[in-house]
């Protein structure tokens, strides 16, 4: 992992649970397989405590690593570095994606009842006029009653994103492949095709994997779909929104967006996305950040704790599911 992250990520709960679940070394952090010091460790290693900056786990990795049975990820995604060549090899992985989602779906939460009733517009409106306004006039169309939510994945993000939505008086529709109807419907959503979620939507809430089917799944032309007054939210990957349309239309101030993510990751200085006033824009933090790092640790000392002790993976990541996942 990134060496600066260590701290950040493990407290002293978490690093007092992940020292008595295994012979860890907490002062071991590696972020090159390559060095002295790793090379010596990884001879003698059966599980690999992993995070953000882990490098490659390739075929040379390996083969300094004899006795390595688990990685043990205390992050979402692995497919930075858990290769082909681990599952050759039958190394067994778990992941706490399933901790890291719960943070994103809050913030999507968050999200779009802001965005149903348009709290930053009216917060600017309000700061603008400093004086008594017919606000219920103003904003008769707005608010989170009968409002229609769309969901763009049944990713684990994007079920709990539907777990949460339950308690409010929404309408809520679903587009994802891999779930029928019936499958929709247990999740309390009504499933439907892509496009007529974007026609019916107040808000498209995207949480499907970046894979090279889903590159720019909202195209100029779902986007126009979508009604006007309708606002985007991504907090999955910039890919999946062809952003120039999704400019483009944002300019004309047809739609709103909530962007957690972009292309690229940081933008240019000089980005209209920065000043637009229909855009909520945030660097990529919808997913642990700060004490919420903390759960993602314990997670692994969870996980590492049922490997010490001869138990399954209760998060594991399987090679079959890795193509539709984050």
């Amino acid at each position: 992992m990134h060496r600066d992250l260590a701290a950040k990520l493990i407290d002293d709960t978490a690093m007092a649970a992940l020292t008595a679940a295994a012979d860890l070394d907490p002062a071991l952090i590696v972020d090159d397989f390559t060095d002295p010091g790793a090379a010596a460790a990884l001879a003698e290693a059966e599980v690999i405590v992993s995070s953000w900056g882990c490098p490659p786990l390739d075929e040379a990795v390996l083969a300094a690593a004899p006795r390595l049975r688990a990685v043990v990820h205390a992050a979402g995604s692995v497919k930075h570095h858990i290769t082909d060549a681990c599952w050759r090899r039958g190394i067994q992985v778990t992941s706490a994606a399933w901790a890291n989602a719960l943070p994103v779906a809050e913030y999507t939460l968050a999200a779009i009842l802001f965005a149903n009733k348009p709290v930053l517009r009216l917060a600017a409106d309000y700061r603008g006029r400093r004086a008594q306004h017919d606000w219920q006039a103003a904003y008769a169309r707005t608010g989170n009653y009968r409002r229609t939510v769309g969901i763009v994945g049944a990713s684990r993000i994007g079920r709990r994103v539907l777990e949460l939505l339950r308690p409010h008086d929404f309408a809520v529709l679903l587009h994802d492949p891999y779930v029928d109807a019936a499958g929709a419907a247990e999740l309390g959503a009504r499933g439907v095709e892509l496009d007529e979620l974007c026609a019916l939507s107040d808000v498209v809430s995207v949480h499907a994997p970046e894979l090279p089917a889903t590159r720019h799944l909202m195209d100029a032309r779902r986007l126009a779909l979508m009604p006007d007054g309708a606002t985007l939210v991504n907090t999955s990957r910039g890919s999946l929104i062809d952003q120039d349309a999704l400019l483009a239309e944002l300019r004309t101030g047809r739609l709103n967006a909530v962007l957690d993510v972009t292309t690229p990751e940081v933008l240019p200085a000089d980005s209209p996305l920065y000043e637009l006033p229909n855009v909520l824009l945030t660097p990529h933090v919808a997913g642990s950040l700060g004490t919420e790092l903390h759960r993602m640790a314990q997670a692994a000392a969870d996980e590492l704790a049922r490997y010490a002790a001869g138990l399954p993976f209760a998060h594991p990541v399987l090679a079959d599911q890795i193509d539709r996942t984050a």
